[in-house]
């Protein structure tokens, strides 16, 4: 009930603030019906159990399933272009995950010192350039997993990579990516890459990762599932 009350009152907003453009403007209409759907999809975007981990209503923005090979095509491109720089030196990986999803992998050794969990100046203006791509797609969960290597206490490690990933998605949300679709977990020394025998293979095992899954209509908690380790 007070979820139907607010859409009601923000929708009759929508529509007076849609009332004071031109009158003679032919696209009035579907001005209004945009904003009023917007605003109304927002609404019940946010409609999520926490305790059940699922939509009672639609999210906003979903996309159709046919639609999302395109969007995630899209963003994949912008990222590409955004990040070329870090790409081309081995700082960062891409990866488009056979469900559509996009996995960023970001070298621990230039976004974090050894043992630290505060992110390195040098490595904020790539994070900005990120940010600035999910911010356009907002269509998007975001998943961002700390891992280490298996040097100290699996305690240790645990807190570790839960703090780096804490940073990141603190320093997204600083930067326009709205919270609620920011999710972190550390996975400690769980999930190596490479063997831990040696220093090459754990520099690979530190790093961190960024999922961006999309949130596809009628499959929204889909969205906000941890990932899987592939």
């Amino acid at each position: 009930m007070k979820n139907r009350t607010a859409i009601v009152m923000l929708t009759a907003g929508a529509v007076t603030l849609a009332g004071c453009t031109a009158q003679d403007d032919p696209n009035r209409r579907a001005k209004t019906g945009a904003a009023v759907g917007a605003i109304a999809g927002a609404v019940l975007g946010h409609q999520l159990d926490n305790k059940a981990g699922k939509w009672v209503g639609a999210a906003v923005g979903a996309l159709a399933g046919g639609a999302v090979g395109n969007y995630m095509d899209n963003q994949q491109r912008d990222f590409e272009q955004s990040l070329a720089d870090e790409r081309s030196a081995n700082q960062l990986e891409i990866e488009r995950l056979k469900d559509d999803t996009l996995k960023l992998t970001v070298d621990s050794e230039v976004s974090f010192d050894f043992g630290r969990a505060d992110i390195k100046p040098a490595f904020r203006g790539s994070l900005d350039k990120l940010a600035d791509v999910l911010v356009k797609y907002n269509r998007t969960v975001v998943h961002v997993v700390g891992h280490t290597d298996s040097v100290g206490s699996d305690a240790y490690n645990q807190q570790l990579s839960e703090q780096r990933a804490r940073a990141v998605g603190d320093y997204l949300s600083q930067r326009g990516v709205p919270r609620d679709r920011v999710r972190t977990e550390g996975r400690g020394e769980r999930e190596p890459r490479a063997t831990n025998a040696t220093e090459a293979g754990r520099q690979l095992n530190r790093r961190v990762e960024i999922f961006v899954k999309p949130i596809v209509e009628g499959q929204e908690q889909r969205a906000y599932e941890p990932p899987r380790y592939y």
